[in-house]
């Protein structure tokens, strides 16, 4: 979503809409739209900066990445 490479659906961390904010959902259960995003900092800053969050989720207004950013910066201080 963010980089737009393509991986493996194993290598990719769903994304997925609750109320006003995006969250991750690494098991892929929860209900509603899904987008991909590689787990990385890098990739989440572009999807927020080319709005991809707002145009896969056909949101009428922005989205908060909080819960993303803190996933994300949680699972690269464990692979350290």
């Amino acid at each position: 979503m963010g980089c737009r490479e393509r991986a493996a659906k194993d290598d990719l961390l769903r994304v997925a809409v609750a109320g006003d904010a995006c969250v991750p959902d690494p098991r892929g259960t929860l209900p509603g739209r899904g987008a991909y995003l590689h787990p990385a900092e890098a990739c989440l800053d572009l999807a927020v900066r080319r709005r991809a969050f707002i145009r896969a989720f056909r949101a009428r207004g922005p989205l908060g990445t909080e819960a993303l950013t803190e996933y994300l910066s949680g699972q690269q201080s464990t692979s350290l």
